[in-house]
């Protein structure tokens, strides 16, 4: 019998029940990691009892395991942003390093920069550690204005280059492209999945073209600055069937950018044709970045492998320990 556990450091304060499962105060701990959404989040309910009092701006670490396997994996870190009492019990909610960068507001215009440099930069404003940052799209010019945070820029850059953007359990940033996945979880049917949702959609586009307002593809590398009537020479396509997705972006200033943000767009939609999500028992190990294969389906499409794209961990006294994970295709 497997017996949930887990370790929450907030601030100064350790609450670990690993030898004792039933000793904290915790009634409901809930941990949602989304790539859809700008900053994951740690919601915790305690009773009112004892001297455990998390504050606001308190460091937050959480762990989640099992006590009988003798091993926790750590699943988010962040930050305490509220902490709300109530006569029975305090309701505590921390975001991760994801909610300083929706804070953080930057006026910067950048030349001849890689996507990576420019997000590593930002990071680095924020004060916001980066695990991985892979070159991208080269940007002759990509300015950064303070109408948006340096997070939805970020996402923005992410979606150009058809890259991921996350942060890991460990608070830091990733930016870079999915390749089969870090890690990759098998769950069988009657085993390990207790619910199963699945959504199969056609795909809003079958071709993308993109578009950027530079003659550079006929006139050269020289020309990013000039604005151009004729994008015969600069545009980028991807795919060949209808409808027509038309991209425009001022960013994509030459013929090779404009080329990387249509095939990242046309991945991005055909890999939204088949999304879903799975409840599991606890689960800390599926991480974002991760690939998940179902094994043992009816549906012979399901029985492959696909890309975790949330996860959300939860423990209750009366429910236990479950996961719940988000997936999408990945080809």
């Amino acid at each position: 019998m497997l017996t949930p556990a887990y370790k929450l450091t907030l601030g100064q304060k350790l609450v670990d029940t690993t030898d004792e499962p039933q000793a904290s105060t915790v009634v409901d701990l809930n941990v949602t990691l989304d790539m859809e959404t700008p900053a994951d989040s740690l919601i915790l309910v305690l009773g009112q009892v004892g001297s455990f009092r998390p504050a606001r701006d308190d460091e937050a670490k959480i762990e989640l395991g099992y006590a009988d396997n003798g091993g926790l994996t750590q699943v988010m870190a962040g930050t305490v942003v509220t902490a709300e009492p109530g006569l029975t019990t305090m309701r505590v909610a921390g975001h991760s390093a994801a909610g300083t960068l929706l804070r953080t507001f930057v006026d910067q215009t950048y030349e001849a920069k890689k996507a990576g440099e420019i997000v590593r930069e930002l990071a680095g404003q924020a004060g916001v550690n980066v695990a991985a940052a892979e070159d991208g799209i080269m940007f002759p010019a990509y300015v950064i204005d303070g109408r948006r945070s340096a997070y939805h820029h970020m996402r923005e850059l992410a979606h150009l280059c058809g890259f991921d953007l996350y942060l890991n359990a460990d608070g830091e940033l990733v930016f870079e492209k999915f390749v089969g996945g870090k890690a990759v979880h098998v769950l069988e049917y009657a085993r390990h999945i207790l619910a199963l949702d699945v959504q199969q959609t056609a795909p809003r586009a079958g071709k993308v073209e993109a578009w950027g307002e530079s003659p550079t593809g006929s006139q050269g590398e020289d020309a990013w600055a000039w604005l151009t009537r004729d994008f015969s020479g600069s545009k980028g396509t991807a795919g060949a069937d209808d409808p027509l997705l038309l991209l425009e972006r001022p960013a994509l200033r030459t013929a090779d950018a404009a080329r990387i943000a249509a095939d990242a767009a046309l991945t991005a939609i055909q890999r939204r044709t088949l999304r879903g999500r799975l409840l599991t028992i606890g689960r800390p190990e599926v991480k974002l970045g991760d690939a998940i294969q179902l094994r043992g389906m009816s549906d012979g499409t399901l029985n492959a492998n696909f890309q975790v794209r949330s996860v959300m961990h939860r423990i209750t006294k009366v429910g236990g320990f479950t996961t719940i994970i988000g997936f999408r295709a990945v080809t």
